[in-house]
């Protein structure tokens, strides 16, 4: 294995006659609010931005240069599946979901996914690829696109509900977050089906009943 992701995956797909091979990644699964979210991308192979890697390991100002420069020279398709698709489904499906989404959405014939499961309504075929986002450059622009979009989402429902850190946190359960949960109960943007909330909605039913 490499110590860079590269270009393999998505040639190896198009040896086997694949044409619109697209890297596909999700963020938020971890978070106690907000949607999770997966984008979709076709790079054009001689038009690869410098830098790509797994989104975890750049600075939120490299991960936005790198987001607006995917965004100019590559295919690219966002999507989501909401809280209320994560609280009835559970959230390994609804990343998948969203997955599934951005994927129908861009066109792709095959898909390059980051993780150790394909999602089971894929609309193409496709390979899953663990750790894809740091062995696929498909991939890791995927997860650069979607860490960015999410975290913008967030910036901006944080201002709709102040005080839970959002702009900071991007709804992961910090000790702010945790605090605010607990002084101002959950917003209708918080997943009932996680623990921490799930909780505090059990004691505050207990205490009003």
């Amino acid at each position: 294995m490499s110590d860079a992701p590269d270009f393999a995956f998505v040639i190896a797909a198009q040896q086997r006659g694949f044409i619109r091979v697209a890297g596909v990644d999700e963020v938020g699964r971890g978070p106690l609010a907000g949607p999770v979210t997966a984008a979709a991308v076709i790079l054009d192979p001689a038009r690869i931005p410098a830098g790509l890697g797994d989104s975890k390991t750049l600075t939120a100002p490299v991960r936005e240069e790198l987001a607006a420069e995917i965004h100019q020279v590559a295919e690219v398709a966002i999507a989501h599946a909401s809280v209320t698709e994560i609280d009835e489904i559970n959230i390994l499906q609804a990343s998948h979901l969203a997955m599934c989404r951005a994927i129908e959405a861009l066109g792709a014939d095959f898909a390059v996914v980051d993780g150790p499961h394909l999602p089971r309504d894929l609309p193409c075929l496709g390979e899953a690829v663990v750790k894809g986002d740091g062995r696929c450059l498909a991939v890791a622009a995927a997860s650069i696109v979607a860490k960015v979009a999410r975290d913008a989402l967030m910036v901006d429902l944080a201002q709709q509900h102040p005080g839970y850190g959002w702009e900071t946190n991007m709804g992961y359960g910090s000790k702010r977050h945790i605090s605010a949960l607990q002084d101002l109960g959950p917003t209708p943007h918080h997943r009932r089906s996680f623990a921490p909330v799930h909780n505090i909605l059990c004691r505050e039913e207990t205490v009003t009943s």
